[in-house]
């Protein structure tokens, strides 16, 4: 009785995380490994490989959604995914090796640090709908990062064009990290260099984010695995209830506006930022 009140907490919050984690660009992860860790007491390491699972679910379940609704920019994620998938395989071996010790509250707090560290840009950027395009830069002009959809609200076309790309490369290796440490598809960053560095519009970013999450956990989700950290009775309702949310969530967000998903995106990191630094420091 004890195991199914469990398993159902457990559909039920991954439905709430993929529904989230689709609107968003985040993936489920970074929802789960919190709550699985601070809430549900499940083991650092455990957490992550559950959380790594529900990051594919959710990609490809809202991905295959906003490739459909011709949102996501197939060209710019297939081209930040050589700085990300090597960045995943550095953070999932770290996990294996870090996992047996006792540097949980530690890594906790960094995770709380990396949410919190991109609150600031977002609600400095929190009345803009669609950012302004600019020329682009040598390497977006050469691969024609540039693109256009349509967006239901406004009943328009939208046209972007990708800015800064180094920069971006550089927050995407980051991003692979994270999501190797942590199993939560660093669409935290990758959103942050969608969005932030290559200056594409918030829709257009959640899209990408949510198609790249994808790649970036599969190349962690085979290192977690090898290291005995994917329970499959841990990982299987987390799976299936991110999946159902992530469905959910990709058919709301076409009717959205750019603005109200950054603030979605700023009050989820906000809220779990928050809980998981003052979590981290109570078990130092």
């Amino acid at each position: 009785m004890i195991v199914l009140v469990l398993v159902v907490a457990l559909l039920v919050i991954a439905i709430a995380a993929g529904f989230l984690g689709s609107l968003a660009g985040l993936g489920g992860g970074v929802i789960l490994t919190p709550v699985l860790v601070l809430f549900f007491g499940i083991p650092f390491g455990d957490a992550v490989g559950a959380s790594a699972v529900s990051v594919l679910a959710t990609s490809t379940t809202s991905g295959a959604a906003y490739v459909h609704d011709r949102l996501t920019d197939l060209r710019i994620g297939n081209f930040l995914q050589i700085a990300t998938v090597p960045g995943a395989l550095i953070g999932a071996t770290a996990t294996v090796l870090l996992a047996p010790t006792n540097l949980v509250p530690v890594l906790l707090i960094v995770l709380g640090l990396v949410l919190l560290s991109t609150v600031p840009g977002s609600i400095a950027m929190r009345h803009e709908e669609h950012p302004p395009e600019g020329p682009g830069d040598a390497i977006s002009r050469r691969l024609k990062f540039e693109g256009n959809y349509y967006d239901r609200l406004h009943q328009r076309v939208v046209h972007y064009r990708g800015q800064n790309s180094k920069t971006a490369l550089v927050v995407m290796f980051a991003a692979g990290i994270v999501s190797g440490l942590f199993g939560i598809g660093s669409g935290v960053l990758k959103v942050l260099a969608l969005d932030r560095a290559l200056r594409l519009p918030m829709k257009v970013s959640t899209a990408t984010s949510n198609f790249m999450i994808g790649v970036t956990a599969t190349a962690g989700v085979g290192v977690l695995f090898a290291g005995n950290l994917v329970l499959p009775l841990l990982a299987a309702p987390v799976a299936i209830g991110t999946t159902t949310g992530a469905y959910l969530g990709s058919r709301l967000l076409p009717g959205l506006t750019n603005r109200l998903i950054r603030w979605l995106f700023v009050v989820i990191l906000l809220v779990l930022a928050v809980e998981t630094l003052v979590r981290g420091v109570a078990m130092l």
